[in-house]
């Protein structure tokens, strides 16, 4: 049986996590990580090997039940769940749960309190709702992946943080807790229609005001902060690792020139017919040493000067240490503090990783009128 014990600011707070990929179990790991209680229903037979359950971090605080929800009295089940938790989750295209008969109209039927938290990429509406799709191709139509990379090459992308995570699964959490306050007010719980897409396009929307003041350009490499800027950029040190420069503000960016030694006149920062020369003596700068060298100058000063890391790296760098933001797992692996900090919480510490189906008997025991035996009678 997992053990875990719900503390934190929704401490008391009951979610359903309909077992999926990406955001979702995201978006589970941060409210559980936040102290709501949050039961994971796995399907019975997994689908293709991704992440070992032991290795899985977004699993880490839940309690997992295994279900058949093509089974009418798994369907039943989870439905008597929905009669006393507060969000439910899932991850389906269109119109899944409905046919399993577990949509937001039976759900609130149940529970009108109920928060239904619906994530996709494309969202419940529109001309691709229906169409298959993941991160990259969400970000790409949303005009998130077009201003990055090389500006004489092809677009490039960060893992897929932009789309799933950032433009997805934080902002599942940010709607349904929004949801959940008015639904505390009205007495009515309501559908958050979660789309990467929506998601993705708001994150842009600094840039779009900088995009419609002409600061930024649509083409990479040719604006401050997309690689443009000689002091915005990353650098290649001698030993092949990299190093990233952020001296935007004036007195950062004079002191990155002293500590460079570069004879530059920092008056003409924002003089872009300067870029590319100042962007070439800064490159023969970082590649005349080593990552550590330049990490070591740079370190604690207000030069914005950082060493590109692995994540193996940064679990054993000084400050993410003392703050526990990446912590070694059980296993022998690596996973995320918590994040953000709350003060009346100062303790708090990630779950245990739900192993699927530990909790089938206990959960279906204390949330439902259903036992694990009965539904393993078939």
């Amino acid at each position: 049986m997992t053990e875990n014990v719900s503390t934190g600011p929704l401490a008391g707070l009951r979610v359903i996590e309909l077992a999926g990929i990406g955001p979702v179990p995201h978006a589970g790991m941060l409210l559980a990580d936040l102290g709501a209680e949050v039961v994971r229903i796995d399907r019975p037979t997994p689908g293709p090997p991704k992440i070992a359950n032991d290795h899985d971090v977004t699993r880490r605080g839940k309690q997992s039940i295994t279900l058949d929800l093509k089974d009418p009295r798994a369907r039943e089940a989870v439905l008597q769940m929905v009669d006393t938790f507060d969000i439910l989750l899932e991850g389906n295209r269109p119109g899944v749960t409905e046919r399993l008969g577990l949509g937001p109209e039976d759900c609130f039927a149940r529970n009108p309190r109920i928060i239904y938290g619906r994530m996709t990429g494309w969202g419940q509406s529109g001309p691709l709702a229906s169409v298959a799709g993941h991160d990259i191709n969400y970000i790409s139509i949303a005009g998130a992946l077009r201003g990055s990379g090389q500006a004489d090459g092809a677009p490039q992308f960060a893992l897929n943080l932009l789309g799933d995570y950032g433009g997805g699964s934080l902002y599942l959490v940010v709607g349904v807790l929004a949801a959940l306050q008015e639904a505390q007010r009205t007495g009515h719980g309501q559908v958050v229609d979660t789309a990467i897409v929506d998601g993705a396009a708001h994150l842009l929307g600094n840039f779009m005001g900088m995009r419609n003041s002409g600061m930024q350009s649509d083409v990479p490499q040719q604006s401050l902060l997309d690689g443009g800027a000689p002091f915005y950029r990353v650098y290649e040190t001698s030993d092949g690792e990299y190093m990233s420069v952020g001296a935007i503000e004036p007195q950062f960016f004079k002191l990155v020139l002293a500590m460079l030694d570069v004879d530059f006149d920092p008056a003409r920062q924002h003089d872009r017919s300067t870029w590319v020369s100042l962007g070439e003596v800064f490159r023969e700068r970082f590649l005349s040493n080593t990552r550590a060298h330049w990490s070591a100058l740079f370190d604690g000063t207000d030069a914005c000067v950082a060493p590109i890391l692995s994540v193996a790296d940064a679990l054993a760098h000084e400050h993410m240490g003392a703050r526990g933001s990446i912590l070694p797992t059980s296993s022998g692996g690596v996973q995320p503090g918590l994040a953000p900090r709350f003060s009346n919480h100062p303790h708090a510490a990630p779950g245990q990783v739900a192993a699927r189906g530990a909790d089938t008997e206990r959960v279906l025991k204390a949330h439902t009128r259903i036992t694990a035996q009965e539904l393993a009678e078939g």
